[in-house]
């Protein structure tokens, strides 16, 4: 299956020579060597070496003043220096006219039109400084409309997969957004349903047999890439153990395409998946069912399950967006999912493994029947809240009885419970900031990060407890008793 770790950000774009050239704040001018759109730099690098190979990672534009250039110079000192640019991979040359040189060496200029090297002319009052600027100034424009690009199609192949005829909808999408033709191939390799331009039997061939190359076997690629009659080709083994292939063929390939298309992979192996299990339809039939009044304990076994969890999940960072959401439902096990603010709530059966997760920090109820998943969600807030206080990843509601509690009749520890917290039953507010002080054992700064108000709220809401129960909160045993009572509430 795909990689679930979809990169978000596609690799910074390289800049067009010409795009440099046009620069009129520069005055660069090409003297010799080849041009056209096709030349790209990665970056800017300025050396004095005669040898400067070890240097240079490749695709870079090299700056020099000629500094190392013996006095009477041949020939053969230029086409060695250039030779060794070129074997590099040097992008191009730029040579600076002034202080050390008036004019661009003849001889430079042949070496760089026989090894196929352009050669740019640095005037004198263009420093190497803003040259460099000016290529990472472009790069960063190119990177900033390489990351909208991506951004503007996550959001349409998000859309796309939320209609009604998701899976061609995706497909339409991904194909507009990459300028070729996208295919979804079946457990048999046969091609289900595609969308975009047709190039032609040779690339349909291809990037079947591309297809092929990624089935997901034991010890076969997630995905390939390849290419035929100068289109790029690429395809990616959906997840979900169905045996679902994404191929994708299109002329030219962007820095962020690949992105994009893993994106487009995770929603179609969430799509192929639950189409090839009718999970779809049976949460479809239970939720109809709890519209039309049916119990929860009545729709549950749709569902899969007799006990179930409830996770309360917080990202890291921004609030999460239903991409993310889906992608955490995958990775608990359940499609079950409920982005609300900046909590995804997730119902999952029990039996499944709930790990700590990267980049999220996550509350989780005890086991409950379906009749008891009101309560298990209070439980996941309650660890939610918890885990964001204690800073830890994975939070459990603890779900051992207290022995003492055991010996006390449920019905007489409810009415206690109910009468000694009266005073303050009015005010959730209050209710939920004892409780959470309490099971923080009295920390002001972890109560205050676990109800995300200011310190000072919880010590007025803590103080105002205290008076309206007419009690001594730092006594251990009023907060034992306390503490009892709040779990039977």
């Amino acid at each position: 299956m795909p990689d679930p770790a979809v990169p978000s950000t596609p690799p910074t774009p390289p800049v067009p020579l010409d795009a440099l050239l046009a620069r009129e704040d520069l005055g660069l001018r090409r003297i010799a060597g080849p041009d056209g759109p096709g030349i790209v730099v990665h970056g800017a690098h300025t050396s004095e070496m005669a040898d400067p190979y070890p240097y240079l990672l490749g695709g870079e534009l090299l700056l020099s003043a000629g500094v190392h250039i013996p006095r009477g110079a041949g020939a053969e000192y230029f086409d060695a220096y250039v030779s060794r640019i070129a074997a590099a991979g040097g992008a191009a040359l730029g040579f600076g006219v002034a202080p050390v040189h008036d004019t661009v060496p003849a001889a430079l200029v042949e070496a760089c039109e026989t090894h196929g090297l352009p050669l740019l002319e640095v005037p004198p009052r263009t420093t190497f400084s803003g040259v460099a600027r000016a290529v990472w100034q472009l790069m960063a424009q190119a990177r900033l409309a390489e990351l909208r690009r991506v951004t503007e199609a996550q959001q349409s192949l998000a859309t796309a997969a939320a209609r009604p005829d998701p899976v061609p909808s995706v497909l339409h999408q991904l194909a507009r957004r990459l300028g070729g033709r996208a295919v979804l191939y079946g457990p048999e390799g046969a091609e289900l349903a595609a969308a975009g331009r047709d190039q032609g039997e040779e690339v349909r061939a291809a990037l079947a047999e591309l297809a092929r190359v990624v089935r997901p076997d034991t010890g076969r690629p997630a995905s390939a890439t390849d290419a035929a009659a100068g289109t790029g080709l690429a395809a990616y083994a959906l997840g979900g153990g169905q045996g679902f292939v994404l191929g994708v063929a299109a002329p030219q390939r962007g820095p962020g395409d690949h992105t994009i298309a893993s994106v487009a992979a995770v929603l179609l192996s969430l799509l192929t998946g639950e189409h090839q299990s009718g999970t779809g339809a049976a949460r479809s039939s239970a939720l109809v069912r709890l519209l039309l009044g049916s119990p929860p304990e009545d729709v549950a076994p749709l569902l899969g399950g007799d006990r179930w969890r409830v996770v309360h999940a917080e990202p890291d960072g921004a609030a999460p967006d239903s991409l993310a959401a889906s992608a955490l439902g995958a990775a608990l096990g359940s499609a079950l999912v409920d982005p609300h603010g900046g909590v995804v709530r997730v119902l999952v059966p029990a039996d499944r493994i709930l790990p700590a997760l990267p980049g999220w920090t996550l509350g989780v109820s005890a086991a409950v029947a379906p009749r008891d998943w009101p309560a298990a969600d209070t439980q996941a807030a309650r660890a939610l809240a918890r885990a964001r206080a204690t800073r830890a990843p994975l939070v459990r509601h603890g779900s051992r009885a207290a022995a003492l509690a055991d010996l006390v009749d449920p019905h007489d520890a409810h009415a206690h419970a109910r009468a000694l917290l009266a005073p303050i039953a009015a005010s959730p507010a209050l209710t939920e900031t004892l409780r959470t002080w309490l099971s923080l054992h009295g920390g002001w700064d972890r109560t205050a990060v676990a109800l995300a108000v200011h310190r000072n709220t919880v010590r007025q809401r803590i103080a105002r407890c205290a008076a309206l129960l007419e009690t001594d909160l730092d006594d251990p045993d009023v907060r034992m008793e306390l503490w009892f009572a709040l779990r039977r509430t």
